[in-house]
């Protein structure tokens, strides 16, 4: 199905054997014994790096290294589940697929996780989660996964939290369709896309802009030139820069203030808030 999905360009920083080279390096060190107890490997992914240093050295044995090439399908609906993939660098797009249909419902950047969705007790998938820049990650196992959280049940807390700001992103995602206008979801989609990766130029197309946010592809241009026209961002080919972060914000829905601190919220053990309209 992803093959009529409109593609993104990859990110000429981000060559799949610099991901590979990267995202080895940093598997290397965390199979390494805890020599100094106070010195952390490093790990981009948020989740792995705020975890105690022995859950850290528990999962990492169990963990491989694996470079994120676009349009990479990382999990199916209702198929199960066979690995969770701790996001180093790159966008993953999860979406609901049905009739031949496509809606974005979240996107999975450096701060979380695919395919923890078997916390819940499912064994199968209820979203399709492709690869949307390409880049790197650490997967494991689910069998492998559960037998270490069920041993560290403080790594367990922390993805359950994780999970149920994801959560909360799907449902608001769904309010956002049919509650706020075109320009609200755009750039509250570039902000939560630039959050997600850490970075300001994002190589998306106004084609695939179109596709997951079920706008018309003339009506995203529209937008997108008219931003361009205050100097909230910068188109080139295949690639769009945001120039002004704190304006593009100010054109955002509520949406993205509310999914942003539900991710601030899972790291810092406070409760997320119920979706708003």
């Amino acid at each position: 199905m992803t093959d009529h999905v409109p593609a993104v360009l990859e990110a000429s920083d981000c060559s799949a054997d610099a991901a590979l080279k990267l995202v080895s390096d940093t598997h290397s060190v965390l199979h390494r014994p805890l020599t100094d107890p106070k010195k952390r490997p490093f790990v981009k992914n948020a989740i792995l790096a705020r975890i105690s240093l022995q859950d850290l050295a528990a999962i990492g044995e169990c963990l491989e290294p694996i470079v994120l090439k676009e349009r990479m399908v990382l999990q199916e609906p209702k198929r199960q589940v066979e690995h969770v993939y701790f996001i180093e660098t790159g966008l993953v797009s999860l979406r609901v697929v049905a009739a031949g249909s496509m809606l974005e419902t979240a996107v999975i950047g450096h701060r979380g996780v695919v395919g923890a969705s078997f916390l819940w007790g499912g064994h199968l998938s209820t979203h399709q989660a492709v690869v949307l820049f390409p880049g790197s990650a650490h997967r494991i196992r689910v069998e492998d996964f559960r037998r270490v959280i069920k041993e560290r049940p403080e790594l367990r807390e922390r993805l359950f939290q994780y999970v149920q700001a994801l959560t909360f992103q799907c449902v608001q995602t769904g309010l956002c369709g049919v509650r706020h206008d075109r320009e609200q979801r755009l750039a509250s989609w570039l902000c939560l896309a630039s959050d997600a990766v850490d970075a300001r130029v994002l190589p998306v197309t106004h084609d695939y802009l179109s596709c997951v946010l079920g706008l018309r592809r003339a009506g995203v241009t529209e937008t997108l030139i008219r931003f361009e026209e205050q100097g909230l961002i910068r188109k080139m080919r295949g690639l769009l820069q945001i120039d002004d972060r704190e304006s593009l914000e100010q054109k955002a829905c509520c949406c993205y203030k509310l999914v942003s601190s539900a991710y601030a919220s899972s790291r810092s053990d406070v409760s997320v808030k119920e979706p708003v309209g």
